[in-house]
């Protein structure tokens, strides 16, 4: 029999609205018609939502009654108190129980589909740092984040890594020339395509932060952001990468889209939170029909974001490259804090949210970075469904930076920096080393996720 294949689309067009239904109506449909059946097919789903009652002690569509009755109890859109669906975790017993609560609590949202854990996980505000979320039709700007688009980018060059000691001192005076962090600015940037975007005058928020998205063009935030000097090794030859087996002077960055990412995620945040009237810890995971005018501006702004985070990437890249007279043989770059719509294995498409964490489809290409003083990872991904075709954006905090402070001195830092032969430019206590978890237990627990193309050795480091 040839299985049928209903969209998500045609259940909507049928009043289907609860997207469990949706997801369970079609799997369903899947099983019982064949695909000479599916005007039938949709008479009779949309007959059991008519009148879901009638159909909940049905041995095949009691399921989808139950679904549809629990609907019909959350028209409010509250958190719902039900038994939290399964999600999987990588790395579990790195992971600390506050931040698997935080998200058993998105996955009782009425809208998610599908959750997961990636093993740098940790406590975020809204979806947890290293969560994956899968939703209906809809956007949750804090299971994106406030650093849209946050991204790594690696230029590999077709020079020695013999060159960061014979250079170090030049190496140096690039980094600080041609580099600016938190408010710092460039002055020569101001003319580049992006700058001319239609959201900028089709969107009356988005004019509003014209101004400073113009001034920090080129440059990257503070915290664990960073512009490292390094090398690459490479162990075997991938068309991936397209690097054959061997060592390679490298340059790694990882930064966002700035004041303007956390602008806009705060702005539409609170538009999510005046519709939803949600209150407590679920306001923090206020969403946005995209369906609906506040949605599309949150989408179209994401997108921004995200193309303002890759410009950000390539200036930075372009000055070194520009300051060391070398051209990049290889460049690999990918992002994290982002939603993207993809249609999963069971045909149905979804809005994905990785916040920490990177997309692992099947050709993907990316950078997973530990500490300042430990290795990046080159990955390609493997597409595990489990995961929602993701990985880890990182080592993950292994305590806060309150705590960091507290805890760690200067001393000890410095000793372990020359231990590991990286010397740092800047930095803070709260990003020690040890402040975060070990990044070969974080790519042990991911085997199943990604596959390692590559290392990247820090050995000098740029940082607010």
């Amino acid at each position: 029999m040839k299985k049928i294949k209903i969209r998500a689309g045609e259940l909507k067009r049928i009043g289907y609205t609860n997207s469990k239904a949706i997801t369970l109506a079609i799997q369903l449909v899947s099983n019982h018609f064949s695909r000479s059946e599916k005007v039938e097919a949709l008479e009779c789903l949309e007959e059991i939502n008519a009148s879901p009652n009638d159909f909940v002690n049905d041995p095949v569509w009691g399921g989808l009654a139950e679904k549809l009755l629990e609907k019909n109890e959350n028209k409010k859109k509250e958190i719902r108190n039900i038994d939290v669906p399964d999600f999987k975790i990588y790395g579990a017993e790195n992971i600390d129980a506050e931040t698997i609560q935080q998200m058993q609590m998105a996955m009782k949202l009425p809208i998610s589909v599908q959750g997961a854990l990636m093993p740098d996980a940790h406590l975020g505000y809204g979806l947890p740092i290293g969560g994956v979320l899968a939703t209906y039709n809809a956007v949750i700007p804090y299971g994106v984040g406030m650093d849209i688009g946050c991204r790594m980018c690696l230029s590999v060059y077709p020079a020695s890594p013999q060159k960061i000691e014979t250079e170090r001192e030049h190496i140096k005076d690039v980094l600080l020339k041609e580099t600016r962090f938190g408010r710092a600015e460039f002055s020569d940037e101001q003319d580049h395509e992006i700058l001319e975007r239609k959201e900028f005058r089709e969107i009356k928020f988005l004019k509003s932060l014209h101004k400073v998205f113009a001034a920090q063009l080129g440059t990257s935030g503070h915290g664990n952001h960073f512009v490292d000097i390094g090398y690459v090794d490479i162990p075997f030859y991938s068309p991936l990468i397209g690097l054959q087996p061997g060592a390679y002077f490298a340059v790694l960055s990882h930064s966002g889209s700035r004041n303007f990412g956390a602008q806009v995620c705060q702005h539409y945040t609170e538009i999510a939170k005046d519709t939803l009237q949600l209150t407590g810890e679920g306001a923090r995971l206020a969403w946005l029909n995209l369906d609906s005018e506040a949605g599309q501006e949150y989408w179209a702004a994401m997108q921004l974001a995200g193309d303002y985070s890759h410009a950000n990437h390539r200036i930075i890249h372009d000055r070194i490259s520009a300051a060391f007279g070398l051209e990049p043989i290889a460049i690999v770059e990918n992002h994290h804090n982002f939603a993207w719509k993809e249609v999963l294995d069971t045909g149905e498409e979804l809005v994905i949210h990785r916040k920490g964490a990177t997309p692992a489809r099947i050709g993907d290409v990316g950078v997973i970075p530990g500490t300042m003083a430990s290795p990046a990872y080159i990955v390609a991904g493997k597409g595990n469904q489990e995961a929602l075709q993701s990985a880890a954006h990182g080592a993950g905090r292994l305590m806060s930076r309150n705590q960091a402070r507290k805890v760690i001195s200067e001393k000890k830092v410095n000793e372990y920096l020359r231990e590991k032969n990286v010397e740092l430019i800047g930095g803070d206590l709260d990003e020690a080393p040890f402040a975060y978890k070990d990044i070969h237990e974080v790519m042990e627990s991911q085997k199943d996720l990604v596959e390692v193309l590559g290392k990247f050795h820090p050995r000098i480091v740029r940082m607010k």
